[in-house]
């Protein structure tokens, strides 16, 4: 069944304080971006193929080297900061979930459990992660983390390049919510917190800098233009994120599905796609539009919020049925095959 995640989230606002569901709901300026980016999805049209058989549906993904990963569903979970706020298993819980799931997961740099402790958790359940980072302005700070995420076992960094400065957010302050001792989890004892706010100095070079100090591949996430995505594949960039960081950024960016077509034109077979998403028609979407996976963050965390781990992998598992499905009405038995169910605008 296709997962309610609309009362998924209903659910979960009404366990979260009203400062906490903002702080996860809200987008930045009027949130125009926040509304448009599920409705632009909506308006991907298909051409479904008949009389083919649908017998067998694979949704397995296998990305391309150096990631290489083979994965049982496209759809993964996004980074998103602070999961303690939803529910106190947080980040370990949401990491063991996506894993039992077969999904991808993604650590954020802000992340309210330690790196090693998600790692841990991934690694049990036999699944996969990548690790998210923001460049802060002491860049040993993001040095130590990745290589302390490195060593706990991610299989690449995730370098959110859309974030240089903080997008204002009306409904929602982070101090609100957010305590020093948040920050401090990872970041231990620092005397002064500014040395972790985000760097404004960000740039191609740093793509290849994060890479010597890992030893892993790097994706770059918050891209939407293909003139951008093809400088960080050039300045040594595994793969790139289309985003507009949920709507959380630039308002009136271009929502995620529009800008999806021309950048997975520029890098075929490297673009993955987040913003938005919220079903497995969203997802087959998301593949007919050349993406190879397809990230989810707030529905993975109304899910936390309301079941733990088992919550997220069921909604992970939901959506991945659901996927399957709506493959198999459009006549498509592979990942590989959705392309060719893409209507002309």
């Amino acid at each position: 069944m296709t997962p309610d995640v609309a009362g998924l989230e209903r659910q979960a606002r009404g366990r979260l304080s009203p400062e906490i569901y903002d702080f996860y709901a809200g987008g930045a300026g009027r949130e125009a971006t926040l509304r448009a980016n599920p409705q632009a999805w909506e308006q991907v049209q298909f051409l479904p193929h008949v009389l083919r058989d649908v017998s067998a549906v694979d949704t397995s993904v296998q990305l391309a080297s150096p990631l290489g990963l083979r994965l049982r569903t496209p759809v993964a979970v996004a980074p998103v900061a602070f999961q303690q706020l939803a529910h106190p298993g947080g980040e370990v819980a949401s990491a063991a979930g996506a894993a039992r799931a077969g999904a991808l997961y993604v650590l954020s740099t802000r992340s309210s459990c330690r790196i090693e402790d998600v790692g841990a958790a991934v690694a049990a359940a036999g699944g996969s992660w990548w690790f998210q980072v923001y460049l802060m302005r002491d860049r040993e700070l993001t040095a130590g983390l990745v290589r302390r995420a490195a060593a706990a076992g991610a299989a690449a960094l995730v370098l959110t390049a859309d974030t240089a400065v903080v997008g204002r957010k009306a409904r929602a302050s982070q101090h609100d919510v957010v305590t020093d001792d948040h920050f401090r989890v990872n970041l231990g004892p620092l005397a002064d917190l500014s040395a972790a706010r985000h760097a404004a100095d960000v740039g191609l070079g740093d793509i290849g800098w994060l890479g010597e100090i890992s030893g892993l591949p790097v994706v770059v996430k918050g891209v939407l233009r293909p003139d951008d995505a093809a400088a960080c594949a050039a300045a040594g960039a595994a793969a790139v994120i289309v985003s507009n960081h949920g709507g959380r950024q630039l308002d009136r960016s271009v929502p995620s599905a529009v800008a999806l077509p021309a950048v997975a034109a520029a890098l075929p077979g490297q673009a993955c796609v987040d913003g938005g998403l919220r079903t497995g028609g969203d997802v087959l979407a998301a593949l007919a539009l050349g993406a190879q996976l397809a990230f989810l963050g707030r529905p993975v965390l109304w899910a936390l919020a309301c079941g733990g781990a088992d919550g997220v992998q069921a909604l992970l598992d939901g959506v991945t049925d659901d996927l399957a499905h709506q493959m198999a009405l459009a006549g498509v038995t592979s990942a590989a095959g959705a392309p060719g169910i893409r209507a002309a605008p």
